[in-house]
């Protein structure tokens, strides 16, 4: 059993802040449902997909956008609640004891690889260190379950999420077109764990 929680402090932008991450509890599900799941973005990673008889090719490229969008949320958060239940991991950030964002993760036993198919911080939380919180906590427990990779998925338009990935030291791992029931593109960030 993982002992996933954890108090942690960090300084960002000279304010100090506390994280507490444990794992999520029944009560927590309508404070999880409600954060703003929506994000900004002024980058895409822009497929470029190309089919010629016997082979594919698929290429991507980082392209700023000519302004900001909003970028909603893959799933409908309100209808998480059964899923979140099937998940293997599901963490949650507090910040002075107010939930700020969650992280879900499930297992393959077989193939000793753990996806995390969620990772949501309030958006006036977001850049303060928290989704590195939980990632930092979600390693530790691919480590204690002994997960060989640990795989981050996310919208090929979530600038922050692909960001935070590559800091990690994730590397591109795939791609599937249409993934999300918004018909979104879905990248795959990939790392060895052990």
């Amino acid at each position: 059993m993982c002992d996933c929680s954890a108090r942690g402090k960090s300084v960002i932008g000279g304010i100090l802040t506390s994280f507490e991450i444990r794992p999520a509890v029944a009560s927590d599900l309508p404070r999880m449902m409600s954060l703003d799941h929506s994000s900004l973005s002024d980058y895409v990673w822009q497929l470029e997909l190309r089919r010629e008889a016997g082979q594919a090719s698929a290429n991507f490229r980082e392209v700023r956008l000519p302004r900001s969008i909003e970028v909603r949320y893959p799933r409908n958060p309100s209808s998480l609640a059964d899923e979140w239940m099937r998940r293997d991991l599901v963490l949650v950030v507090l910040n002075d004891g107010s939930l700020i964002g969650y992280l879900c993760a499930i297992e393959e036993r077989t193939s000793e690889v753990a996806w995390v198919t969620d990772m949501v911080v309030a958006p006036n939380q977001r850049r303060k260190g928290a989704a590195s919180a939980l990632l930092t906590a979600t390693q530790t427990w691919a480590l204690e379950r002994d997960v060989r990779r640990l795989i981050l998925e996310m919208q090929s338009k979530n600038h922050g999420c692909i960001r935070l990935a590559q800091k990690f030291g994730y590397d591109f791992c795939g791609y599937n077109d249409q993934y999300y029931p918004t018909q979104d593109v879905a990248l795959f960030f990939g790392r060895a764990i052990k």
